[in-house]
């Protein structure tokens, strides 16, 4: 996957957790949940976006390793949800599997450049 596709998929990523979170009841708990998952999951394409900016190998390590936090607090997030059924499991289901998706690419992106 390039640079470039890695980028529509995160933003991709981000439109589906704001809309998410569109849809929660508006209860305190999910309130809570619904903010901390927006700031973490509309931050992986953003986080992603300024890796690529890196200016240097050591500062795009620096920055996608952040990006892989972001990915990893978004499904603790997601898990959070569907756990406390706040929201139903199954439809949770796709969204948790791009999360962990994402979050494994950008760990693999992360031990290649460190390896190189």
């Amino acid at each position: 996957m390039d640079q470039e596709e890695l980028r529509k998929l995160t933003k991709k990523f981000a439109l589906r957790i704001i809309k998410l979170v569109a849809t929660l009841p508006k209860t305190k708990e999910a309130d809570v949940i619904g903010r901390q998952i927006l700031r973490s999951g509309t931050s992986v394409g953003a986080n992603y976006r300024e890796a690529t900016r890196a200016r240097s190998k050591a500062d795009f390590i620096s920055k996608i390793g952040i990006v892989e936090q972001e990915a990893d607090e978004t499904l603790y997030w997601l898990e959070l949800l569907a756990e406390s059924t706040i929201i139903n499991q199954t439809r949770m289901t796709d969204l948790m599997t791009e999360a962990r998706e994402l979050l494994a690419i950008f760990v693999s992106s992360g031990r290649n450049a460190k390896g190189k």
